[in-house]
């Protein structure tokens, strides 16, 4: 019986190196977009102590998960799955998605605050444009 049981744990290993070269681009990704485990989790739907036990290799990481993953956070799949290329697909706006982040978390009196100045400054980048303009 302990021969069968070391041996499960030695084709675990086995499995899960295979999954070490996935994980730490699953870290990358998670740093590059400035996100926390809890965050990352959080975005993509399961639990913070998934996110570290993937990145650390010692769980197997779901088609599904790659997939949302994928999808969530536009990641090039070629990139993922070689390392060759880009991180993320063209068109990707970090500004945007940190702006949209950060709103999200603010309650309603401060989001109509945030669009109030968002158009104050909209409307003073304008008239700046037309005094160039003029010019």
């Amino acid at each position: 019986m302990a021969r069968r049981v070391f041996g499960r744990i030695k084709n675990r290993k086995k499995l899960l190196d295979g999954n070490t070269i996935l994980s730490q681009r699953i870290g990358e990704i998670r740093k590059a977009l400035g996100l926390t485990q809890v965050e990352f989790a959080n975005d993509i739907k399961i639990s913070p102590t998934h996110i570290g036990a993937m990145e650390k290799g010692t769980r197997k990481i779901p088609e599904r998960i790659i997939k949302i993953i994928y999808f969530t956070y536009q990641v090039n799949e070629s990139w993922f799955k070689t390392g060759k290329g880009e991180m993320f697909k063209k068109g990707r706006d970090h500004k945007l998605e940190e702006v949209v982040k950060n709103f999200n978390k603010l309650d309603e009196l401060l989001q109509d605050y945030v669009l109030k100045q968002i158009r104050l400054a909209l409307e003073y980048q304008e008239a700046k444009e037309g005094e160039n303009s003029r010019s």
